[in-house]
């Protein structure tokens, strides 16, 4: 059975990255950084709508990787996740993540 906290976690925001859930995700996101080594990677493929608390925790979630030595790789984002970024000017501090598609829904 390999060694659960060698695997690269693959870490969701299954909520906005907005101030309503950030402190639960920084929770849950934290654990498993901590219970985890190497990369980090981060889909943010579905996430609707980011605040500057959203924007604070990938901050976080960055330097924290940064302080230990390990790679934080956003593998995808959501339109809003993008454009805040570029908003920001901060696309190129979180490399080039992959732009997801919104859903679209059955009519």
């Amino acid at each position: 059975m390999p060694d659960m906290t060698s695997l690269a976690p693959m870490l969701y925001a299954d909520h906005d990255l907005t101030i309503y859930h950030a402190q639960a995700i920084k929770q849950r996101w934290l654990e498993a950084f901590n219970h985890s080594e190497g990369e980090l990677r981060l889909d943010l493929s579905q996430v609707a709508e980011i605040d500057t608390a959203g924007l604070q925790l990938l901050w976080l979630l960055r330097r924290e990787a940064r302080a230990a030595g390990r790679a934080l790789n956003i593998v995808a984002v959501s339109p809003a996740v993008a454009d805040l970024l570029a908003f920001c000017r901060l696309t190129g501090d979180f490399a080039a993540p992959v732009v997801a598609e919104p859903a679209v829904e059955a009519a």
